[in-house]
């Protein structure tokens, strides 16, 4: 029983914690959605003030056509300075602070706007021409304060992305060049390596070839020196070679043979 009470109590437990947490996701899904239709609501509703004063600003003669005119410049101006701000800020951080001054110039917008909706009902048209100009210099304050936040946000978002195309063309030549190099480094390495091999491969076949022209006369040399040996190694020594005439030459001795010899004394006594 002990344990089925406990099992029982966990399961309570577990069933109020998503109860709980139920409620908790609900509530806040509805305040989101509360929000949400709230900021378009006001969105809608801006939006429609401003077509209703564009309007008036045409349909409305004399100063309520000028007030109107007046008030659609301010909301112009305040809104167009916030998406461009609001737009840069995620990649520029520096914008916050513009945000901040736009968000004061909003106040000070927001309370003239309340002072010239309240001088549209001024039934006295002469009142509305004295207090109108007054009005408007500080809306053209306004204004000129909000386009210089404006034109300096888009000055400085347009300077960022004439950097950053500059570093990116660089980049773009830089890997176009290294894409001309077909023939990769460690390719061109080896390239020369073999060419270098191939030229002593072939300055050693051209030696080997100026070489081969003396080696093969020395070869014929030696080989007739061998054949002249071959032939008077296996003949029998002669007449000449034993009287030491082998070493004269055949014209020598037939001059000597030729030669008359001077008679002698025998050959004297023989004559008549």
């Amino acid at each position: 029983m002990d344990a089925l009470g406990v099992v029982v109590a966990l399961v309570l437990l577990f069933g109020v914690t998503l109860v709980a947490m139920a409620v908790v996701g609900t509530v806040k899904a509805a305040k989101a959605v509360a929000a949400k239709v709230e900021k378009h609501e006001a969105n809608a509703r801006r939006v429609v003030e401003n077509a209703t004063l564009r309007a008036k600003t045409y349909t409305r003669p004399g100063e309520q056509g000028r007030l109107a005119a007046v008030r659609l410049t301010l909301r112009t101006a305040l809104d167009s300075t916030r998406q461009v701000l609001q737009s840069g800020l995620p990649a520029d951080e520096q914008l916050t602070e513009s945000l901040q001054l736009l968000a004061r110039l909003d106040a000070h917008a927001a309370e003239l706007d309340g002072e010239l909706r309240m001088l549209e009902r001024e039934p006295e048209p002469a009142r509305l021409a004295a207090k109108l100009p007054e009005l408007r210099e500080r809306a053209e304050r306004i204004t000129h304060a909000a386009d210089s936040l404006r034109w300096a946000a888009q000055d400085r978002m347009r300077r960022f992305a004439d950097e950053e195309l500059a570093r990116l063309a660089k980049e773009c030549e830089n890997e176009a060049g290294a894409l001309r190099h077909w023939t990769p480094a460690s390719a061109g390495d080896g390239t020369g390596e073999g060419t270098g091999a191939g030229e002593g491969v072939s300055a050693g076949e051209g030696a080997g070839e100026r070489k081969a022209p003396s080696a093969d006369r020395e070869r014929t040399e030696q080989g007739a020196a061998g054949s002249r040996q071959g032939l008077t190694a296996g003949r029998p020594a002669g007449a000449e070679e034993i009287l030491g005439l082998a070493a004269e030459p055949l014209a020598r001795l037939a001059d000597r043979l030729r030669k008359p010899g001077r008679p002698g004394p025998a050959a004297a006594d023989r004559r008549p």
